[in-house]
């Protein structure tokens, strides 16, 4: 019997919340798996990030039609209820009675069969109110469960960029996502690239970037003519501004330290006019692969993709004008994206630390007198950031910082550094610093 999107969308939401996978790789398996169309395709993401999204707000209002603790509801019943939920108090265009009889049908096709009566009474009673938050709440309380973040996450947020940050920057990350490519200009123009995809039935708009667009498409990107002819790749547009602070330019060297799967290395060596050399470096050939995958599509011959180990010197390489260290991290900027980060722990972001400041290290290694090096995150934690970034200048006086990006809007005041937030400048939360190897 083949299965419908909302028996897909809760063995993939069953499944993050059972074995901690990852949504969007959860999402990609099991589209592979069944096959649905692209209007399945469409409504299973939205159903399995939307719940993501707003799992805590889900809980919240769930729990409240509940006479016993959430916690004592298993899993399966329990991801039923989001999913019902999610439909009746986030998404206007399901009827209220698809929502419940279809939540009811997965309680008696999943072996929940005895939950029945209770999925449907919950969500009869949700279909019945507006998503109200109560007074009474703390602060801390009022933002957790009105933008679905973990508390000890938004105590984070607001002792380092305040209520009015806070708030716009968790409400931005559940907005729907936007997709941005980069203009391949090696091989065509911003202008022939977006009729070209106009014609192929994708909604186009430009962007304050030179040779960034945005994209909204009903397939995947992949099966664009465009994009198999090497005409643009996906990268936001924070990681486009990252290579306009690295001020590359025609015939440079460049080493990529953490490179795959490549988009920064592809928009360098675009910038360089497929000049020059970019070493595009990982830790695993088959990440490495990638790389080599995405420059052979593109037409970008000047990449070379080097396995590397970043935190330790290797002496193949050269010296180069330009080093770029967009490090490994924990990911905070991308919650957007990735939602599923926003309930981790914070205390794991502790063993990213000496990770961090040992490729910083390493990285600088291979700076020219004179030449420019960025370290980057996606990441608004400001211990992976300026604090990694003070402690480097104070143990290597020869390196100082310039201003990245002056033009660049920032959220708060962090001198020299600039740290991106998706409310602030329409992309992702990311970090940029900028040292000049005197």
């Amino acid at each position: 019997m083949s299965k419908n999107a909302r028996q897909i969308a809760f063995e993939i939401l069953l499944k993050i919340e059972k074995d901690k996978a990852y949504s969007n790789l959860a999402i990609d398996s099991a589209v592979k798996a069944f096959c649905p169309d692209s209007t399945d395709c469409a409504f299973i993401s939205r159903l399995v990030y939307g719940v993501m999204e707003r799992k805590i707000t889900l809980d919240y209002v769930i729990g409240s039609c509940l006479t016993q603790p959430l916690n004592k509801l298993k899993k399966d019943v329990l991801v039923i209820l989001r999913l019902g939920a999610y439909q009746l108090l986030f998404s206007d265009k399901i009827p209220v009675s698809a929502a419940v009889n279809e939540s009811v049908k997965l309680a008696k096709n999943n072996k929940c069969n005895y939950s029945a009566g209770l999925v449907n009474a919950v969500l009869r009673k949700l279909s019945n109110r507006e998503l109200v938050i109560p007074d009474g709440l703390t602060a801390v309380q009022r933002i957790s469960v009105t933008y679905s973040a973990p508390e000890e996450l938004v105590k984070f947020l607001l002792h380092h960029y305040g209520e009015e940050n806070t708030e716009a920057f968790l409400e931005a990350a559940l907005k729907p996502k936007r997709i941005f490519i980069r203009v391949n200009t090696v091989k065509t123009t911003a202008d022939e690239l977006l009729k070209l995809l106009e014609n192929e039935g994708v909604t186009v708009k430009r962007t304050d970037l030179e040779n960034a667009l945005q994209i909204n498409v009903n397939k995947a990107v992949y099966e664009l003519d465009a994009y198999k002819k090497g005409l643009f790749h996906v990268e936001d547009i924070s990681s486009q501004l990252c290579i306009e602070a690295l001020e590359v330019y025609e015939g440079c060297t460049l080493i990529d330290m953490c490179a795959a799967p490549g988009g920064k290395s592809f928009t360098a060596a675009e910038c360089m006019k497929n000049s020059g050399t970019v070493y595009s470096c990982d830790i695993y050939e088959a990440r490495t692969g990638l790389i080599k995958d995405g420059a052979k599509r593109l037409g970008l011959d000047c990449i070379k993709p080097v396995v590397n180990d970043a935190s330790k010197i290797n002496e193949a390489l050269p010296k180069a004008d330009r080093v770029l260290c967009d490090v490994p991290c924990s990911g905070l900027g991308i919650i957007g994206k990735k939602p599923e980060i926003k309930y981790k722990k914070l205390d794991y972001i502790k063993e990213l630390l000496p990770i961090q400041r040992q490729i910083l290290e390493t990285a600088s290694s291979y700076v020219k007198d004179g030449g420019r090096l960025v370290y980057s995150t996606c990441s608004v934690n400001p211990n992976e950031n300026r604090k990694i970034c003070d402690a480097f200048l104070k143990a290597h006086p020869e390196f100082s910082t310039v201003k990245a990006l002056p033009s660049v809007e920032r959220a708060v005041d962090e001198g020299d550094y600039l740290t991106l937030m998706m409310h602030k400048n329409n992309c992702d939360g990311f970090f940029i610093a900028v040292f000049v190897k005197r």
